[in-house]
């Protein structure tokens, strides 16, 4: 796999994307900057939206955009509420990736989780990050 900087190679796709284009976005906040929680879910919908793959990875605060109870109350001005864009993403074929080992510090439970997230650790991450095109951290 080619690590060269600037854009994607055309793979023979009318876009200028390969086909199989993959992105992950790494989302690091929730309540505590809801603004930083929705721009991660607008960007990987658009994403969806052009074909490209997109796996969502959520650590630290992030996890609260997967937790039933929380992301309902998450919304930034201007924006769909995250719950609403979270429930886009999935449908849109998007993967959702939650951090195990910040659910605990923030007594959150897997059974807390929204369907379609996916707890993981450290090493499906990396596994996700070295086989996509690009990496997006917000």
């Amino acid at each position: 796999m080619s690590r060269e900087s600037g854009p994607p190679s055309s793979g023979g796709s009318e876009n200028g994307r390969k086909a199989e284009s993959k992105i992950v976005i790494i989302a690091t906040h929730g309540v505590d900057m809801p603004e930083l929680a929705t721009v991660p879910l607008v960007v990987g919908n658009a994403a969806l939206a052009m074909d490209v793959g997109v796996v969502m990875v959520l650590p630290s605060a992030g996890v609260g955009i997967a937790t039933q109870g929380i992301s309902e109350h998450i919304a930034a001005e201007a924006f769909d509420p995250v719950s609403k864009l979270l429930a886009s993403f999935l449908e849109l074929g998007g993967k959702l990736l939650v951090c195990v080992p910040c659910l605990a510090p923030r007594k959150i439970t897997t059974d807390q989780l929204v369907k379609g997230a996916e707890p993981v650790k450290a090493g499906r991450v990396v596994t996700e990050i070295l086989n996509a095109d690009r990496v997006v951290c917000y």
